[in-house]
């Protein structure tokens, strides 16, 4: 089998209201995504998506003509051409799918077949007032959901807390809560600095006391001291982080000198699947949970699923989900159908062989660029 073209869908969604999500400088206003096709001589085509893809095609003849199969070779070949500024992740996501679909068994499987589904937590965007978050959580948990993320506004910490308190409340001991301070990286043009160490030791102890399960991003990723401060102090809370960190070598610094108590690496932003399933193995091989980012689109959100069910990843899986700035239909506006959780709060791994992926092709047309 060889590859004999890898083809790029360009698509933008107009997003009416926008969608004000906390770690945006600006309201988004349209939703962009990248579909990754790679077709092979005998009619097999693998579908991936994530990142942009931005300048890939200046490295695709590194892979057309060669065997699709030869992941690791692929792999090491998507590593240099990143390291010359792309992300080409949702390559890799393609191929896996090639791989499934020629061995007839979903991703998944080739990655473990740990779990068949997992619990997943609702991931929220937007800055609420504690009322609003109180009704929103409300209706995660009749919609399925035992656990919600919310995020903190660096510079409104005491409003945050008192969200948490306002939704621990209301929910119960019996409802997980996750808070995010997005304070690890930058979206570009974002120049403003993280909060420092003594505010975020003062912020992680007023949530620890919340019952909070775990505090995400609380420093930037270079603050390896700071993570391991904040955890040693705050025993009865995790330390999650890890969902847009590059470096394979770093990561693997981080668990020799156990730096985090959940690892988040996305595996179609940051790693790559492959790379992410060693990690993934090494952490709990560490007895450290892994559970990665997945705030991309539908595809990316399967092809983490499938990383995911088959290391068994966990406690939960990222769902992103907040009415109705952000909705599964809006989320994967390219697929035939939207990914949607069971009634008992879990995302199913689809049987089909490779990812799982059923592109809506006249929504591709619509919203191509």
């Amino acid at each position: 089998m060889k590859i004999t073209a890898i083809t790029l869908d360009h698509l933008r969604l107009p997003l009416d209201p926008p969608l004000r999500a906390a770690w945006d400088p600006e309201p988004r206003r349209h939703f962009d995504a990248t579909i990754v096709r790679v077709h092979t001589d005998e009619g097999v085509t693998g579908i991936g998506s994530g990142d942009t893809m931005a300048g890939f095609e200046a490295v695709a003849h590194l892979f057309v003509g060669t065997d699709p199969l030869d992941i690791v070779r692929h792999v090491k070949a998507i590593e240099t051409a990143n390291f010359h500024g792309g992300r080409y992740w949702p390559l890799e996501a393609a191929l896996w799918d090639i791989i499934g679909q020629v061995a007839g068994l979903p991703v998944a499987t080739l990655f473990g077949n740990s779990a068949r589904s997992l619990p997943v937590y609702a991931s929220s965007a937007e800055l609420k007032p504690p009322a609003e978050r109180v009704e929103a959580a409300q209706q995660a948990r009749e919609a399925g959901f035992r656990a919600l993320k919310i995020r903190i506004d660096r510079d409104r910490a005491d409003e945050g807390v008192v969200t948490v308190a306002a939704v621990r409340d209301a929910l119960g001991s019996n409802f997980h809560i996750m808070v995010d301070l997005n304070q690890s990286w930058r979206m570009a043009g974002d120049t403003a600095p993280a909060t420092d160490l003594a505010a975020t030791r003062r912020l992680v102890r007023r949530l620890a006391e919340l019952d909070v399960f775990w505090v995400e991003e609380p420093l930037p990723y270079a603050d390896v001291e700071g993570f391991r401060t904040l955890r040693s102090e705050n025993p009865g809370v995790r330390i999650a982080a890890g969902e847009m960190h590059h470096s394979v070598p770093d990561l693997l610094c981080y668990l020799e000198q156990d730096v985090l108590d959940v690892y988040q690496m996305d595996a179609v932003l940051a790693v790559g699947m492959h790379r992410a399933r060693t990690l993934a193995e090494v952490a709990q091989l560490k007895h450290r949970a892994f559970t990665p980012h997945s705030w991309t689109n539908g595809i990316g959100l399967l092809a983490n699923l499938a990383l995911a069910a088959g290391v068994g990843a966990g406690p939960y899986l990222e769902f992103p989900y907040d009415p109705p700035g952000w909705t599964p239909e809006r989320r994967d506006f390219m697929l035939a159908e939207p990914l949607t959780i069971t009634p008992g709060g879990e995302l199913a791994v689809p049987q089909r062989p490779g990812l799982g992926v059923e592109l809506d092709e006249e929504a591709v047309d619509r919203w191509r660029i």
